[in-house]
């Protein structure tokens, strides 16, 4: 018997104010998984065969976009471990007396955010499931607006008021949030993240004054540390700045470090920060 492998997707809720509850209960969690399975078929031929999963939460991106994607993961298990009275199947995964699954609880301190993500998960035998995902990847970014029986659903059960509701596949998640990233100003931290996310052994520098000086290396993102002196002997004040603009451009720099450093949490990537002194060489420090 060929064992199941997964493929992973999300409907994207663009609200224009903050949900009032993150998760639904179980009986709201299994109508949007109805929803949703209908919605797929419509744009992802053979979808139907495979097994749909769902967690009824509302999730910020930098929740699914951590390394060995721990959400999807906790719900692929309970897939998994789900029983099968007949295949494929339908489930949408809902909280018991206010109470997700584990794994599946939104962080309370990522919520209010512009866009959340209800994670699913499609899941079968690998020859059915390779051309649902080569659909997925090819097609959900163009044609995966939600019905609007599914986005007025959401907006009941999570009480929210949706702008728009649509499929994206990981890769499309990935693709969205670099470019959000660069509309916020947060571009240079991307590859940073994106190699911890996709290819972990590989070092990853961002190395480009006046930013931060920042090193991946393999199991967290180290930053040097520095006072205005270090700061200003290693170069990394901006061009042309006079005397008295300095200590104003070196406490920005200051906030831009403890910025990166929230971003990369929130995508649960460790963070050290190296301290680098006069006379110290900063890139030797973030080697060491």
């Amino acid at each position: 018997m060929i064992a199941p492998i997964s493929t992973l997707g999300a409907l994207a809720l663009e609200c224009s104010a903050p949900m009032a509850r993150s998760a639904l209960a179980r009986e709201a969690a299994a109508e949007l998984a109805d929803h949703v399975a209908a919605d797929l078929a419509r744009f992802l031929p053979g979808v139907e065969q495979v097994d749909l999963a769902l967690a009824a939460a509302a999730f910020d991106p930098s929740e699914l976009l951590r390394a060995g994607w721990p959400v999807h993961a906790a719900l692929d298990a309970l897939v998994e471990r789900a029983p099968e009275p007949h295949l494929p199947r339908v489930m949408g995964f809902g909280a018991h007396e206010g109470q997700m699954p584990e794994g599946l609880e939104p962080d309370p301190a990522l919520h209010g955010g512009p866009l959340r993500l209800v994670p699913f998960v499609l899941r079968g035998d690998p020859r059915a499931l390779a051309a649902v995902a080569r659909e997925m990847e090819e097609n959900l970014l163009e044609k995966g607006m939600a019905q609007a029986a599914t986005a007025f659903f959401a907006q009941r059960a999570f009480n929210a008021p949706m702008e728009h509701a649509r499929y994206l596949s990981l890769n499309d998640l990935l693709a969205m949030t670099a470019m959000q990233y660069e509309h916020a100003g947060i571009a240079p931290l991307w590859p940073l993240i994106e190699s911890a996310l996709l290819t972990p052994e590989r070092e990853e520098w961002l190395d480009a004054p006046p930013e931060p000086l920042l090193r991946w290396d393999g199991s967290e993102v180290r930053i040097a540390l520095m006072d205005l002196p270090a700061w200003s002997e290693h170069g990394f004040q901006p061009q042309g700045i006079d005397a008295e603009r300095l200590g104003r451009a070196f406490e920005r720099f200051q906030m831009r470090q403890q910025q990166f450093a929230a971003v990369l949490g929130s995508h649960g990537i460790p963070v050290r920060f190296d301290h680098c002194g006069t006379g110290d060489d900063p890139r030797q420090v973030l080697r060491a």
